[in-house]
Order: structure tokens, then sequence, then C-alpha cells
């Protein structure tokens, strides 16, 4: 196989590998090679996910039952927040992507199958027949390893010098997080509350500033993490376990409830929460991959108060508003990047991320 490249690769690799739920193993594996439309990156940095975490723990929807698959195909190599350095490129890669080597890049979460009803309307994020994120599935393994593969199907994307390279590996989460408050559909005079403000919320809470409501409020367990969250551009923070946030909320709008809520926190009591404060004729948006089902009332999103109820899933066309976003240095990301860990130490990040009490983001380092 024909490929240009700037340095001779080797032929394994050190990964981490998953075999099975908390069953990862450090392993050597095969360095990939670009075929047509195909790149190859050194992993720079990749981050812990929490969705990697619940992934880890064996949450059904990534493994099932009995009765049906799960999401995820072992064995694989994780993670879906990554940047690395170009490496390698199949034959016309650079001229499709507009990717020279020795130029850092990333590639959007999902790689499509561009041929499905939703994948032909531009709506690729919902891809039906394949729906491929990096590191859950067995043609896009993932970036916890020294070099990835960019399939020749996936979306990348260049980034500048004006972004740091340990800043870089934020921008799926932030995109991610972009999107979310794009499905709020905030107005100027609206009262926005983010539930969560781990990397996820942290980020929305960023984005949700840029969108100038007239109050902005972040809600989260640890006071350390909604310290950062005024960092991010929040109004207001409030912890649950120190005041009831639902009557907090009430009280400022007179009575009527938040405008919109946005919930990023994985717990089913903020989703609970979230419908009690948000207004009639309110918007919630559902963001977080939930271990376990949420059973609320429905008659609250129904006949009590006519919700728009909006799910909202990965990135679609706000990769490049993160990258702006961070070139600009809109956030304040020595406080966000909390832990950077070499690789081999992928086991002590998947706890640090499991007891959320010491972290915020945590990234792994394939080079040492």
């Amino acid at each position: 196989m024909s490929y240009e490249s700037n340095i001779q690769l080797p032929d394994t690799m050190p990964a981490v590998v998953c075999h099975g739920p908390e069953d990862y193993r450090l392993e050597e594996w095969k360095v990939p090679e670009p075929g047509p439309e195909e790149v190859v990156v050194r992993v720079k940095s990749v981050g812990i996910c929490a969705s990697d975490l619940k992934c880890y723990l064996g949450a059904s929807m990534f493994w099932g039952d009995e009765r049906r698959g799960g999401y995820c195909q072992p064995p694989v190599i994780p993670g879906h927040e990554f940047v690395g350095e170009v490496v390698a490129l199949g034959e016309g890669a650079g001229e499709k992507y507009g990717l020279a080597l020795g130029d850092i890049a990333t590639s959007e979460q999902i790689v499509p199958c561009w041929e499905c009803r939703f994948c032909k309307r531009g709506q690729y994020w919902m891809c039906q027949d394949k729906h491929d994120v990096y590191g859950f599935r067995q043609r896009t393994f993932g970036a916890m390893a020294e070099y990835m593969l960019f399939p020749r199907d996936a979306l990348n994307h260049r980034v500048p010098l004006s972004v740091p390279t340990e800043h870089a590996v934020y921008i799926e989460p932030l995109a991610c997080a972009i999107h979310a408050v794009q499905r709020g559909e905030i107005e100027l005079d609206d009262v926005v509350v983010i539930a969560g403000a781990g990397p996820l919320g942290l980020g929305m809470v960023a984005a949700a500033r840029r969108k100038n409501p007239r109050l902005l409020i972040a809600l989260d367990l640890m006071d350390e993490r909604l310290a950062v969250a005024q960092a991010c551009g929040a109004d207001m923070v409030l912890n649950p376990e120190k005041v009831d946030v639902v009557d907090e909320v009430l009280k400022l709008t007179d009575g009527y409830g938040c405008d919109v809520y946005i919930e990023a926190t994985g717990h089913p009591a903020a989703v609970e929460q979230g419908l009690h404060m948000v207004r009639k004729l309110g918007t919630f948006v559902e963001f977080s991959v939930m271990r376990e089902p949420v059973t609320v009332d429905w008659t609250i999103i129904g006949d009590t108060k006519e919700l728009n109820i909006h799910g909202s899933h990965l990135s679609p066309y706000c990769y490049p508003i993160a990258i702006d976003m961070l070139g600009q240095g809109l956030l304040p990301m020595e406080q966000i990047i909390t832990h950077q860990l070499p690789l081999a130490s992928f086991q002590e990040g998947v706890d640090l991320v499991a007891a959320g009490d010491r972290s915020i983001k945590v990234t792994l380092s394939p080079i040492v």
C-alpha cells in the first residue's frame, strides 16, 4: 500500500483495548496504514468522556442484554475526544481535507455512512445505517493509542496554531455542548439553567453566554466546579445540596420557572428537577447518556406545562465554532483540564472520572 508519510511508521504501538466491561488492557497493537482518502495521526492527547466511563462500567446501551446487542463492538480501542499530528496521508486525503503532513488535526466523533436517509439530507449525526462513533465500533477504532486512523468517510478538521494542543482535545466535548445550547433556542430575555458543571456543562455555559440570556444559572453538587462555571460565564451558581434549587429559580422568575433547562448531569434526579423548574411552554434539552432508564411524570410534559422537549446528540456543524472559541481563549482551559496522564495510566484516569471529586477533564497522552 502506498501513501505519503513524513516518518517511518512502526509495526506496532501501545494501545488501550476494550475487551468487555471493566476489561480494558494496555496491549501492543498493529499501527494502521492509510488507504485512499484516509489519514493517520500520531495522537497528542485523548480525553476520557463520561460515556467512556459508562461503557467501561457496563451500561446497557453499550452492552445490551441477552436479547439485544449493545453498541460497543470489542475488541476495540476507545477514545473519541482527541487531537493528533498528521503523519501519513492516503491518496487524495490531503486535497480532500485540506491537510498536510505535520498539521495538527482532529476528526468529528462520528464517521457517517453517507448513504442513509439522514446522511443524504445532511443530518449525518443521526446516521441510521452505521452510526460509527470512534472508540466503540470495529470500523472506527479510537485514540487511546499512539496512532489512529481517520477513515475515508470521516469529517476531519485542521486545528490552527492559535489553539494549544493540550486544549484542542476539548474540541469534541465543546462542540457537543454548543449543539445542546443550539437545541435550547435561547432568546435574549430568557432565564437559562444548565444542570451539571462537568466538562460538557461548562462548555454549555460558555456557549450559552454567547447567546446573552438575561440570566444564566449553573447547577452542580461541587462548589469547585461551580467556581469554574462562573469563570465560563455563569451569572449565578447554585448547589442542590445546599439550597432548594427549584424554589430558588421560581423565586427568581416570579414563580414562573426558567425558560430553558439543559440537563448535563447524567443523573435521573436532574431530569425530574428540570421538569419542575422549567416554566409552562418552556424548553427542556436532554443531553446526557444515562446509565439506567429514567422514570418521570409525563403529565407534566403534556397536560400540565406543554413543554418543548428537545434531545441533543453529538455536534453537527459545531467543530469550527468550537475551534474558534478555543482559539479566542473564551474558556478557562487550565481549570477545565485538570489531569494529563500518560497512556499507561489509563486505569488511574478512569478511576478519577468515576470518582468525580478531584477532576473535571482527564486526558491521556500516548507520547511520553
